[in-house]
């Protein structure tokens, strides 16, 4: 059995907005991640994707909840602990171009970490940027230009040698590919996998391309409005969703093959996402599910494996 890199227990995360009111981004969510595996997490805008990575990796004090990492809960650290696990925990920020120093050449952002942590210096240190460089796809010239001059689907590379500097095990790949052109997005996907496997690296790979993510993901999670609805095998939830969301996110795939089309039948959601900030009682989705039933207005369905390593929240199944 793979060893466990990352574990996520009722992990919430609230945002007080005023007037007494409380935004639950994040609402008891709990999963694990294995070593060397790719858990892809999908959902709306605001469903409360980037906001449950950037807890994971301490950018965000979560509220409540434990969050194991290499078996230890990373709120009981000490300050030398702490800081080694911000060293292992890096992140993949979704615009490239607002994440990157436009005031620093870029091998001065991709060395930040190697000079943070003390990890190289002098000759040793040009030599590892150039390396870096040269394994995102970029070359050793690039070292000495500024942001400004390179394209989006190269920013989000040296964004990528920036997270790898200080050589992780755990990334969280935030949007990586959202900001990109399409023709761009499958060479970053690719450059990821590759570095996947030569440098051993574990992903929570966040996204709302449904398609790209079944491509990367050994398993994938759905949120929606700060809770998880369902999360399973890549394979099995494309072929067998459970949860009437993950129906619809599915419907909504485009189909390429001309032969195909037309044998689909889209599942079109009523009504827009409720507000974080006055969510459903019961069940999240039950205000646009179709499915929906009195019980789920009543009480919120408990988090359930209905099947070996497949797990769903919905009354359907309880």
């Amino acid at each position: 059995m793979s060893e466990q890199v990352l574990s996520v227990h009722n992990l919430k995360k609230y945002f007080k907005a005023g007037s007494g009111k409380v935004v639950k981004s994040v609402d008891g969510i709990s999963f694990s991640i294995k070593k060397g595996e790719t858990l892809g997490l999908v959902g709306e805008s605001g469903s409360g994707k980037s906001t449950l990575g950037r807890t994971i990796v301490g950018l965000y004090e979560s509220t409540d909840g434990k969050v194991i990492f290499e078996g230890k809960d990373i709120s009981n650290l000490d300050r030398k602990a702490k800081r080694e696990f911000n060293r292992k925990t890096q992140i993949i920020f979704q615009d490239p171009e607002a994440s990157l120093n436009p005031r620093m050449k870029v091998g001065d952002i991709i060395a930040e970490g190697l000079d943070a942590y003390g990890l190289a210096k002098g000759k040793e240190r040009k030599e590892r940027i150039i390396k870096l460089l040269e394994k995102v796809g970029l070359n050793a010239e690039h070292a000495e230009r500024f942001p400004h001059e390179f394209s989006g689907g190269q920013r989000q590379r040296i964004g990528i040698a920036r997270a790898l500097a200080v050589e992780p095990s755990f990334i969280v790949a935030d949007e990586p590919i959202s900001a990109l052109d399409v023709s761009i997005q499958a060479q970053v996907i690719n450059l990821l996998e590759d570095l996947q496997k030569d440098e051993g690296l574990t992903y929570l790979f966040i996204a709302h391309d449904l398609s790209m993510v079944k491509h990367i993901s050994d398993r994938i999670g759905v949120m929606y409005l700060g809770k998880m609805m369902e999360l399973g095998e890549s394979d099995v939830l494309f072929q067998e969703p459970l949860h009437p969301y993950t129906k619809a996110l599915l419907s909504a795939i485009p189909v390429t093959e001309p032969k195909l089309r037309g044998s689909k039948e889209r599942i079109l959601l009523g009504g827009d996402p409720p507000s974080p900030l006055n969510p459903p009682s019961g069940c999240p989705f039950r205000t646009r599910c179709p499915a929906a039933m009195d019980v789920c207005a009543k009480v919120e369905p408990e988090w359930k494996e209905v099947k070996k390593d497949h797990h769903v929240a919905c009354h359907l199944y309880q």
